[in-house]
């Protein structure tokens, strides 16, 4: 005889479908609050929006002081500058990925233009000697370094990987220009 009705399986079905319905839902709604049309988290997702942005203002201020430090060494000794220019041109892509989205436009000429706002003395003085002035460029790809690791701390997931990215390429470039330091030096 076969039984008729609901059973165990059917009802553990019905109940499944009906929280999985549930789950989509809530899921997929458009995090508006009740009354207000807001996102309901958009405070959180605001700030942290600004903080990313701040952070991504500042890489391409300091991105912008590091590639003028480039341009006055490679000025100031000129037999530097083939070595130099893959390193200057690998950090003018860093800027640039680390620019706050939609800086391809507008925005990056305004941010070349903070950057040109920007006391002449901010990179430095070169040394007079090539080797010494090298040093000083390896320095700051350390402290560029240093700085996007500790920015790595309260960046969001996909701004600290790029970070981290950055980070380690200026360690890459403190190492090498700690080598081309030598080699001029001798």
């Amino acid at each position: 005889m076969r039984r008729t009705g609901t059973t165990r399986r059917g009802a553990l079905t019905a109940t499944g479908a009906l929280a999985l319905g549930a789950v989509l839902t809530g899921c997929g709604g458009d995090d508006e609050a009740a009354g207000g049309g807001e996102p309901a988290h958009s405070g959180a997702q605001t700030a942290a929006l600004r903080a990313e942005e701040t952070l991504r203002e500042q890489a391409a201020r300091e991105g912008a002081l590091l590639l003028a430090h480039y341009d006055l060494v490679a000025a100031a000794h000129p037999a530097t500058a083939a070595g130099l220019a893959p390193l200057r041109t690998a950090v003018g892509a860093h800027r640039t990925a680390l620019a706050p989205p939609g800086a391809e436009d507008g925005a990056q000429d305004r941010a070349e233009e903070d950057a040109r706002r920007v006391p002449p003395a901010a990179p430095g003085p070169v040394a007079a000697d090539a080797g010494a002035a090298v040093k000083g460029l390896a320095a700051a790809e350390r402290r560029r370094a240093d700085a996007h690791t500790e920015a790595l701390l309260t960046a969001r997931p996909e701004l600290a990987r790029l970070l981290a990215s950055v980070a380690a390429a200026a360690a890459a470039h403190a190492y090498l220009l700690t080598e081309l330091a030598e080699e001029t030096a001798a």
